[in-house]
């Protein structure tokens, strides 16, 4: 979970690859009013939400019984939504990808194949809440570190990272 632009889905993949485990992402779910929505620069509110995490939140009860570990790259900023997505998921884990918003937005100028805009990071920013059951992880540092140290937090069966 995080912020956009904090990496949350290279490094859920890079995880799921790792230890043999499935990736979802979030984004993906999205209805495309919700993405349209995002590309013009407006901030997502509660009930734009609300299926989405629903959805998620089926999916994760789908999957809860994996033999394999299931990772989700959400932003899940709020408690609320968390709550939602752990309603059906016992043993839900978060970890939290911090970084700066001038890390941010660098991120975001960097990258050219998402929907969303560099605008919305403040938004993004004012509506996190920021958990205290997380694995807090900082964005700034290489992607095979940020994955090694959250194998080992979750002790994870893990290959090479």
């Amino acid at each position: 979970m995080g912020v956009c632009g904090s990496g949350k889905s290279t490094i859920a993949r890079a995880l799921a690859a790792a230890c043999g485990g499935v990736f979802y992402d979030a984004d993906d779910f999205h209805p495309p009013a919700n993405i349209e929505k995002m590309k013009r620069g407006e901030p997502l509110d509660d009930a734009d939400r609300a299926p989405w995490l629903d959805c998620l939140a089926k999916l994760l009860a789908e999957t809860a019984s994996a033999e394999v570990p299931v990772f989700l790259a959400c932003s899940a900023l709020k408690s609320s939504y968390r709550g939602i997505l752990g309603s059906g998921c016992q043993g839900l884990r978060l970890v939290h990808l911090t970084g700066t918003p001038e890390i941010i937005r660098a991120r975001l100028r960097a990258r050219s194949d998402h929907f969303m805009p560099e605008t919305l990071i403040d938004s993004q920013f004012a509506a996190l809440e920021i958990p205290d059951d997380a694995i807090a992880i900082d964005i700034d540092q290489p992607v095979d570190a940020m994955v090694a140290a959250i194998a080992s937090a979750l002790a994870l069966p893990a290959g090479d990272f």
